[in-house]
């Protein structure tokens, strides 16, 4: 049996409270839940009861959610307003340096028993013995980070390995058994890593209230995080997201070709058909447009921090390519060079698509740094040929040339050739023009739109590709 989740004294009223806040919470970051929903979990909290705290979790999990990727941000938000507890385990004794050493020890012994409950109830003592900070009664305020840089969990793996074998629940001496038990070992880590960050959340929530914790400590869902602050696991979680992306945006794409495929009002058509029904033009005809799929060529900048963003909407765009009668891809430093067939045999390897470009294409010169008007002048001279009155172009960058040569006369002429051309930014729109950004220039040639998060990208991507 779980251990059942904090409630207070009081009536209904306050779960009540707690069920709104918790919703509130989760809309604010981007899960989308209606009234009915919100009814739904109430009965389901109702049915279930404070009894235990994980069948409860569940249950508002399933009323409340619409996908798997939404469930990181609803676990951190449930332990906010449903905590399994209140306070702390209390002071420890007057020699930090043996609390620790003592915690460390029976912290090895609870990863190599993979022991939850007890794993729990460390995270508890350490954040209360090694986390707090601050001069006033009890502590100002708890640090996960604090209590891991102390603490220092992953420096255990030989400990509790050597545990593991010693109970018989170690490797048979093979070494990729050993490597398997590693893994373990760094998942059960990682586990009470989160643990603590939960638990450090959960006391200053207590002090300085929920609501304001659950805007700014809970961290955002995957297709929320900007790509230019996204780390390693960020970046492949979002990867993960791309396929179910993808099909969404195929499934939009086409019905707006079926839209579009009727065309408009054929008048005298109409009208030569109306005179059957007295000239009242009761059945309209349409004139019937040639379906014709259209071109995309994508010009990515993937030097430094904006490599995520490029990688991400390439591998996007390369899941889209039965939408289109031509995709081409073109990656870029300060020389530019096509990728189109790297991005198809990356498919089975997402992880490794910037690393497999960056290794094969030539895409720098004398120099390592961004250089757009070298790369557009390469492109026009090169590659103008790929850009048709029937091409869509997407620019992805965030248009900082290191104050070299903007070349806007390679982009005119680019934009002169095509049907359209957008530049996806993932900067924020403040920053455009300070510092050596070119995006105002930019923007009086192209359609620049700010594009930060995985949301944003989907959203536009369905609205701005041609049909």
């Amino acid at each position: 049996m779980s251990t059942p989740a904090a409630a207070p004294a009081g009536a209904p009223a306050d779960l009540a409270a707690r069920l709104t806040g918790l919703v509130g919470a989760l809309r604010a970051h981007g899960v989308r839940i209606g009234t009915g929903e919100t009814v739904d979990a109430g009965r389901a909290m109702a049915a279930l009861g404070l009894a235990d705290r994980e069948l409860l979790r569940e249950g508002l999990a399933a009323t409340l959610l619409h996908g798997t990727g939404q469930r990181g941000v609803f676990d951190q938000v449930f332990d906010l307003y449903f905590p399994r507890g209140v306070g702390g385990p209390g002071a420890g004794s007057g020699d930090p340096a043996a609390d620790r050493e003592e915690l460390r020890e029976r912290l090895a012994a609870a990863l190599a028993d993979d022991d939850t409950a007890l794993l729990r109830q460390l995270a508890a003592e350490a954040v209360d013995g090694l986390g707090g900070y601050g001069s006033s009664p009890g502590s100002d305020g708890w640090s996960s980070y604090q209590t891991l840089d102390r603490l220092r969990p992953q420096t255990l793996l030989a400990r509790v390995r050597v545990r593991a074998d010693v109970r018989g629940r170690g490797s048979d001496g093979s070494g990729f058994a050993d490597r398997l038990l590693d893994d373990e070992i760094r998942r059960r880590i990682d586990a009470f890593r989160g643990m603590v960050a939960a638990e450090a959340r959960r006391r200053v929530a207590e002090r300085r209230g929920r609501d304001e914790i659950a805007r700014r400590a809970v961290a955002p869902s995957a297709d929320r995080v900007d790509f230019l602050s996204a780390g390693r696991e960020q970046l492949s979680e979002l990867r993960r997201t791309v396929r179910p992306l993808a099909r969404k945006l195929a499934t939009r794409l086409a019905a707006r070709r079926r839209r579009a495929a009727r065309g408009t009002i054929d008048l005298r058509r109409t009208l030569r058909g109306s005179l059957s029904t007295g000239g009242v033009p009761l059945r309209p005809v349409l004139r019937r447009r040639r379906p014709v799929r259209p071109e995309l060529v994508l010009l990515c900048d993937v030097s430094g921090s904006v490599s995520g963003f490029s990688d991400f909407t390439m591998l996007l765009v390369q899941a889209l390519h039965d939408q289109f009668s031509k995709v081409r891809v073109f990656a870029f430093v300060n020389r530019i060079d096509e990728v189109t067939g790297l991005l198809e045999h990356g498919r089975a390897d997402p992880e490794g698509l910037g690393a497999r470009i960056r290794a094969e294409a030539t895409l720098t010169g004398w120099h390592g740094s961004s250089d757009y008007g070298m790369a557009f002048g390469e492109f026009a001279e090169r590659y103008g040929a790929a850009v048709t009155p029937r091409t869509t172009v997407f620019v992805l960058g965030d248009a900082r040339t290191n104050n070299l040569d903007p070349n806007l006369a390679a982009v005119r002429e680019i934009a002169r050739q095509a049907r359209r051309v957008y530049w996806l930014n993932p900067e924020p729109l403040s920053l455009w023009g300070t510092g050596d950004s070119a995006a105002p220039e930019y923007a009086e040639l192209t359609e620049m739109h700010e594009c930060r998060t995985a949301r944003q990208l989907g959203g536009l991507i369905g609205r701005l590709l041609p049909v």
